[in-house]
């Protein structure tokens, strides 16, 4: 079961906020509304994750409008796991989570993508930032990995 992580829900709220501005300085968007209930929920708990599958509805379709803004991978097509490694040097991945990652639900890749952040040693954090920031382009005559 994945977990999505509160710095996920910030971001969420954060982008929900940017879109849809409070008109009165007290009205908050449906979004907002579900997303800020289910983090305060989370704070007063001491939680800083939630299972993805026990989300209400209304802050799971707003978490997920706002991951379909971020990048899916973070692969900057330099592929070590395709030469043997086990980690992969460009994006920080698994060989197991460069294979599988089309099939990984948004909360997995979440929390793929929170890992290799605080892990911040794969290429696309340093020698190739500039790359990752403009996202996956394939190799001539290649496709883009996963």
């Amino acid at each position: 079961m994945a977990h999505i992580h509160i710095t996920d829900i910030e971001a969420a709220i954060n982008h929900w906020r940017a879109l849809t501005p409070s008109p009165d300085g007290i009205t908050l968007a449906p979004a907002l509304r579900a997303l800020g209930e289910l983090y305060a929920r989370m704070a007063y708990a001491h939680d800083d994750a939630i299972d993805e599958d026990t989300l209400p509805p209304a802050a799971l379709a707003a978490w997920q409008a706002w991951y379909d803004t971020t990048p899916d991978t973070p692969c900057i097509a330099i592929c070590s796991t395709s030469q043997g490694d086990d980690l992969c040097k460009g994006c920080g991945r698994t060989f197991d989570e460069v294979q599988f990652w089309p099939a990984f639900t948004p909360a997995e890749k979440r929390s793929v993508w929170r890992r290799i952040t605080l892990e911040h040693s794969a290429w696309r954090f340093n020698r190739y930032a500039e790359r990752a920031a403009e996202g996956p382009s394939p190799a001539p005559g290649s496709t883009a990995a996963a």
